[in-house]
């Protein structure tokens, strides 16, 4: 009888024992789980505010020197880190920028050529994008050449000079042209100009948008298979049903950028243009190569 008492005793203690423990591991279980939440809670939390804090330096560009942000944003190769600033000679650049882009100091004009300090070395590429600026003549209807700018395939200007009128200038189309009767008094004669152009892009494809136009104040001709022409390529004619695109809403509709607010500048449509073109590269390039490809196969046949 009071061997059968213990037993039971002994069999409800063990019984309560193990109760015991699992309660205190569910207790536990719970604690480190509240805990783990507590963490990613304040994790999160840290994430959050860091994440506005670059949201907000993003918006007001704040840099070292707070410099304050420009109109026309560029991204992709544009935005690729250069190396340490250092003074070069860029002889081709030695014009004033009549409309720079905000924030950027104007290259003063000069008939020689001078040392400017900039970011990185100034190099040309294969890949050179061109924009002319043109004045009325004769009865304002026709056009001659007042300004030529060609820039990098990282947007670098390489190449920016006003011209001296070979015919009376009726209209300078100052509102859009931003060019200045002073501009071109001081700019170069077009034979030095025409020339230097041809030697720049000789051997190299060339990217612009409407380059009809350019070549044709600059009385010059180019391969048409290193002509990239923006205002050509199929998939941007899409966006206009099938019309001829205007580089500013190419600008808008593709890139989010807006430019030709007033005075237009050759800098920064020339830039805008190299933008479209290497934001597209790989499908245009192979578009390209299918077309020989297929034009190869049908001269066999």
């Amino acid at each position: 009888m009071n061997h059968t008492k213990r037993n039971k005793q002994a069999g409800s203690g063990k019984v309560s024992t193990k109760h015991t423990v699992e309660i205190t591991n569910e207790v536990t279980l719970l604690a480190n789980i509240t805990q783990k939440k507590n963490a990613i809670s304040c994790n999160w939390t840290h994430f959050k505010q860091t994440f506005g804090q670059i949201k907000e330096e993003n918006k007001t560009c704040t840099h070292k020197k707070d410099k304050p942000c420009t109109e026309e944003r560029y991204t992709g190769p544009f935005r690729k880190r250069r190396k340490a600033a250092d003074t070069i000679y860029t002889p081709h650049v030695n014009q004033r920028e009549t409309n720079p882009e905000p924030g950027l100091t104007p290259v003063l004009s000069n008939s020689r050529p001078t040392q400017t300090k900039t970011k990185t070395n100034i190099k040309l590429t294969r890949h050179i994008a061109m924009d002319c600026e043109m004045v009325g003549v004769n009865d304002g209807n026709d056009s001659v050449l007042a300004r030529v700018s060609l820039v990098n395939k990282f947007g670098d200007c390489v190449y920016d000079k006003f011209v001296k009128a070979t015919e009376p200038v009726v209209d300078y189309r100052t509102h859009v042209s931003g060019v200045r009767p002073k501009d071109m008094e001081q700019g170069e004669s077009f034979k030095t100009v025409q020339k230097e152009v041809a030697d720049l892009l000789k051997g190299r494809v060339l990217v612009g948008h409407a380059l009809s136009n350019d070549l044709k104040v600059l009385f010059l001709g180019h391969p048409k298979r290193h002509i990239r022409d923006t205002s050509r390529y199929k998939p941007f004619r899409k966006l206009t049903k099938g019309w001829t695109p205007g580089l500013r809403n190419l600008a808008a509709k593709v890139l989010g950028v807006t430019i030709q607010q007033g005075e237009h500048s050759s800098v920064v449509d020339a830039r805008t243009a190299m933008q479209l073109y290497v934001l597209y590269r790989k499908e245009w390039e192979a578009a390209l190569h299918s077309k020989k490809t297929n034009s190869a196969g049908r001269a066999v046949k």
